[in-house]
């Protein structure tokens, strides 16, 4: 990253129920937040509906935002299939709404986020939120979708 230059960088954590984004800018090693928010998709809604509310929501904010760097969660597999499944899904979604942009994407394991901001990979959500309103003045964060969407924005912040 070049010094004294300012980046826009958008977090992205992916879930088909709630998927959590919030941008940052950057500039060396110091933030301010920018926006924050959550796509919620209904469960009775098919598939294609609620991965394409993930994409023209997403789409919105990287219009509105502008953002020069994206940064995703890596999906993990965890011992539901099915759940693990649904969640590559709404990560295809946003990935590829973040090409459609392009916007270059860099993934991170949820470990190596957590690391980052606290110091350790098993830290406790609690722990990350208090840590990302010293990192980041005047976050305005209200879940842990959010939470964990700006962590990652600023753990990418942080490695390029």
């Amino acid at each position: 990253m070049a010094l004294n230059r300012k980046n826009r960088i958008i977090g992205i954590d992916p879930g088909l129920r709630h998927t959590g984004w919030a941008i940052v800018d950057s500039i060396d090693r110091s933030f301010s937040y920018v926006a924050s928010g959550v796509i919620n998709t209904d469960a009775s809604d098919e598939m294609p509906v609620r991965l394409n509310k993930i994409h023209t929501h997403l789409k919105d904010v990287l219009m509105q935002y502008d953002p020069n760097h994206a940064s995703i969660e890596e999906t993990y597999v965890n011992k539901n299939y099915a759940s693990s499944l649904k969640l590559a899904h709404a990560r295809g979604a946003a990935i590829v709404t973040i090409g459609a942009h392009n916007i270059p994407l860099a993934e991170y394991a949820a470990k190596s986020v957590k690391k980052t901001i606290v110091g350790v990979g098993n830290a406790e959500k609690g722990q990350i939120m208090r840590m990302l309103q010293i990192l980041v003045p005047g976050t305005n964060i209200s879940s842990e979708d959010e939470s964990d969407a700006l962590s990652i924005a600023v753990c990418h912040a942080l490695h390029f």
